[in-house]
């Protein structure tokens, strides 16, 4: 069965991010060393179009990941958190980053999608020394006075999911809803 024939009885005949039925096409989600269904997804133009840009994204229109990012396909999965990824800095993108759910080896191929860090910036290590990525799960090894939030983030909290940022010695991450920045020191990796 060709590829787009078992991608619209997958789908129903509709995109498989935004749910549309107009203009679909299929998308290899990358890297893609034979196309299959299972590396594959049906987009429409819209989504097709903004996947391959670099900016200009239409928030409205990307709403619908709430919905995708539950999809039990693994390649609808990997295009819903790279999308996630780069729209990032809007606050509904990030709350939805904090609660989506991958399975260890699609991670790992959601976050291929970005490229390695350039062999000469320096790791961000934890406590222990164990390099960080994005993503990683960690847990705070003493108390942290968040200034502006009014709260003490215990030892022991779990902050899910984290995000690095230009100064290796600094990771990003939610406790109590806060999105806070924590020095890597304080964290042991889980």
């Amino acid at each position: 069965m060709p590829i787009e024939q078992a991608l619209k009885d997958r789908s129903g005949n509709q995109c498989e991010l935004c749910g549309s039925a107009d203009n679909l096409s299929v998308y290899e989600v990358p890297p893609v060393a034979e196309p299959n269904s299972d590396k594959s997804i049906l987009v429409c133009n819209t989504c097709a179009t903004q996947i391959n840009s670099t900016g200009n994204y239409d928030m409205t229109h990307w709403r619908c990941l709430n919905d995708s990012m539950w999809s039990q396909v693994p390649a609808v999965q990997v295009v819903a958190y790279r999308m996630l990824k780069r729209l990032n800095s809007e606050g509904w993108a990030q709350d939805l980053l904090d609660m989506i759910y991958l399975e260890d080896d699609v991670r790992a191929w959601g976050d291929s999608g970005f490229g390695d860090a350039p062999e000469d910036e320096e790791p961000t290590l934890d406590n222990n020394k164990a390099p960080l990525a994005a993503g990683d799960n960690v847990v705070l090894i003493k108390d942290l006075v968040v200034k502006g939030a009014n709260f003490t983030a215990k030892r022991g909290t779990p902050v899910r999911n984290i995000s690095l940022t230009s100064n290796p010695l600094h990771i990003e991450g939610r406790v109590n809803g806060t999105r806070i920045v924590i020095i890597s020191d304080y964290v042991k990796k889980m």
